[in-house]
């Protein structure tokens, strides 16, 4: 009698990835004669994992749309701004690459669901052992993991901007809004767009990296980088005002917004605004570095 198995989609993923981990090991081996995997063994593994899983191209694809879908409601709204005599100062100070860029704050979130289940799919169907297994030193996966998604959301930010001109332009055009593609200002609006969602990526990543959990991971980010800045806005005290501008989506107003909107708590700079940033990346990161040197898989 025969046994019919099935293998889920993360497995089956996961194993494709610890066969292309292990396809390319050094063919040096130290003393003890086990042969270790090549980063180059190990990002390929990673790459295989990240784009072997339906869920990673629906995420790419909701994040896409969002992006285009909201763009253009954005600019669907310009008719009504100029109508209304409170808005129409606004519209005047809009910059045309805010409405292209107007769905990076609802992008962001499916941005970091993405770097949340590329690490805690793995430890929620233990194939996170088969790769330490064949990595013992660990630290290689997360920085190929880290480089995967970067390239990722990049690439999905930059081919939903693009949408998201397309279909915006005829509205842009009408109000004279149209970015010039030789405004520093267009520049640092999209540059900045990309900027924040590979931040939010790589945070999700690193807590992901330090709780193992898909649904608290997920939680936390979103509750960070969402709800909190919501919640606390409406707290008048002055400290709150300054914890709420060191949030990440406030401290992206810094530089992402391009016409001097105002923006919740005490303005930053562009450079303390990129450096907050930064440090919403790096910190979780390093943490969740760490953590799996110390903590068994």
């Amino acid at each position: 009698m025969s046994t019919l198995a099935t293998t889920s989609p993360e497995v089956t993923a996961g194993t494709a990835g610890i066969a292309g981990i292990a396809g390319t090991a050094s063919t040096v081996a130290p003393a003890d004669g086990t042969p270790h995997s090549t980063f180059a063994g190990v990002m390929r593994g990673e790459w295989i994992k990240l784009l072997s899983l339906r869920s990673t191209w629906w995420t790419l694809g909701v994040t896409a749309a969002l992006m285009t879908l909201i763009s253009l409601a954005a600019a669907s709204s310009l008719g009504a701004m100029a109508d209304d005599p409170v808005m129409a100062p606004a519209l005047a100070e809009m910059h045309g690459a805010e409405v292209i860029s107007g769905g990076f704050q609802i992008a962001m979130l499916t941005i970091a669901v993405l770097g949340a289940l590329f690490i805690t799919g793995e430890y929620s169907t233990g194939m996170i052992r088969s790769t330490f297994a064949a990595v013992p030193a660990r630290l290689p996966v997360l920085a190929a993991k880290g480089i995967a998604l970067v390239v990722l959301t990049t690439a999905v930010t930059l081919i939903g901007a693009v949408l998201a001109y397309l279909v915006t332009m005829p509205a842009l055009s009408e109000y004279d809004l149209v970015p010039a593609l030789d405004d520093a200002a267009t520049w640092r609006v999209l540059g900045g767009t990309v900027y924040f969602l590979v931040a939010a990526a790589l945070f999700s990543l690193g807590l992901g990296t330090l709780l193992r959990s898909t649904a608290a991971t997920v939680t936390l980010a979103l509750t960070v980088l969402l709800v909190l800045p919501g919640l606390l806005s409406f707290i008048s005290l002055d400290w709150v005002e300054t914890l709420v501008s060191y949030l990440p989506l406030p401290a992206s107003s810094a530089f992402i917004a391009a016409s001097g909107t105002s923006v919740q708590g005490v303005a930053l700079s562009a450079q303390e605004g990129l450096v907050t940033i930064a440090l919403y990346a790096v910190v979780p990161l390093v943490a969740g570095a760490v953590s799996l040197r110390r903590r068994d898989a």
